[in-house]
């Protein structure tokens, strides 16, 4: 299975538009379709109502809902393959990466290794699968006397043949560590970045001003290092992940990629409409840019939000069964079979679907023993 077709005719750019940056645009799917080197995308927005004491809902409120595989979005909110708490209950994954990008509520991390932790709030996770984990990624329902919001990004970044064997580990990426940048125009509208991965020029005459410690170095935000086995890790990848946050009728200009055959796709998630290069262009659209170009956004009306992923393709063939993500058919064969003789190191939590207890506070324990701790921030 290799990344969707972008010459269907439904992503073919206008002609009349063959001069603007646009080389794309089309309605946002499920998952959102990608670019090499990303292969999935999906953005998760759950008002998941008061907890049930369990950490997950009142169970009179299953009903109707195929519980194990409830993507219904019924009453806002979803339960996954979760039973009793919403999530995603131990399952394997080999070949790639998975970024995950909490903007509300919480997740609990566990996996094979033995490692857990308990994010959310702003903060990254960056788990590279490498030769093969098992993770179960769990949204308990930590608040019983109001709602438990929840609102993620989910992104699969495939790893080079050279890498795909590496051994699993995972990176955190706490709220208050992230790069943040602020822009604004000369009516003095919004645009607030937040550098997940890639720099961000900084010019001196942007009114630009960043929020996280020892971020900016020569006008350029730099963001937190990548894993070291990442596609990001290599200069010559160009990548970048970036969330765009617009005031109404703010103007910004998105700086040109640095990279030769970098590709760029913006997900405009929220607000009404955007002109990009004086395209207008409805919310809920998809847009591949032509990544050496200066883009200029404007937003509408309302508060706009647009996910940015930008990089340089692998190029390699790209096999992919569910959660593997090989070269060939033949390592796909292998990585099943490895998984039923060793289940990639076997499953130590006592069920599929752990919660790391009542307490809100964020923390992450690697598989060294070596535990993380921070202040819980909403």
């Amino acid at each position: 299975m290799t990344n969707h077709d972008q010459d269907h005719p439904a992503h073919r750019a206008d002609p009349a538009s063959a001069a603007s940056s646009i080389v794309s645009v089309a309605p946002l799917g499920m998952p959102w379709e990608t670019l090499d080197p990303f292969l999935f995308c999906v953005h998760h927005d759950d008002a998941y109502p008061p907890g049930n004491g369990r950490y997950g809902p009142d169970p009179a409120l299953l009903a109707g809902r195929q519980i194990g595989s409830d993507f219904s979005g019924k009453n806002g909110w979803s339960m996954y393959h979760g039973q009793q708490v919403p999530g995603f209950p131990a399952h394997p994954h080999r070949g790639f990466e998975t970024v995950t990008i909490v903007r509300k509520g919480r997740i609990d991390h566990s996996d094979s290794l033995g490692a857990g932790a308990r994010f959310g709030g702003g903060d990254v996770q960056w788990l590279t699968a490498g030769k093969g984990i098992v993770h179960a990624e769990m949204f308990p329902l930590l608040r019983t006397d109001q709602p438990n919001a929840l609102e993620l990004f989910q992104i699969w970044l495939n790893l080079p043949a050279d890498s795909k064997m590496v051994e699993p580990h995972f990176t955190m990426f706490w709220s208050q560590d992230i790069p943040r940048q602020t822009f604004l125009d000369d009516a003095g509208h919004a645009t607030e970045v937040v550098i997940i991965a890639g720099a961000l020029p900084v010019p001196d005459s942007s009114n630009g001003h960043g929020s996280a410690p020892d971020s900016l170095h020569g006008g350029v935000a730099k963001p937190l290092a990548p894993p070291p086995d990442s596609w990001a890790s290599r200069l010559h990848s160009d990548l970048a992940m970036w969330t765009l946050r617009m005031a109404p009728g703010a103007r910004w200009v998105l700086p040109p990629a640095l990279g030769d055959g970098t590709r760029r796709k913006l997900y405009f998630f929220a607000g009404s409409r955007i002109r990009v290069d004086g395209q207008s262009v409805p919310v809920s659209s998809s847009i591949e840019v032509r990544a050496g170009a200066t883009v200029e956004l404007v937003n509408g009306d309302e508060p706009g939000e647009l996910l940015m992923l930008q990089g340089r393709p692998i190029g390699e063939p790209v096999a992919q069964y569910g959660p593997f993500v090989m070269n060939t058919e033949q390592e796909l064969r292998q990585a099943f079979e490895d998984y039923r003789r060793t289940e990639f190191g076997g499953w130590p939590w006592p069920d599929t679907a752990p919660v790391h207890g009542e307490e809100d506070g964020r923390f992450a324990r690697h598989a060294d023993g070596r535990t993380e701790r921070h202040p819980s921030q909403d």
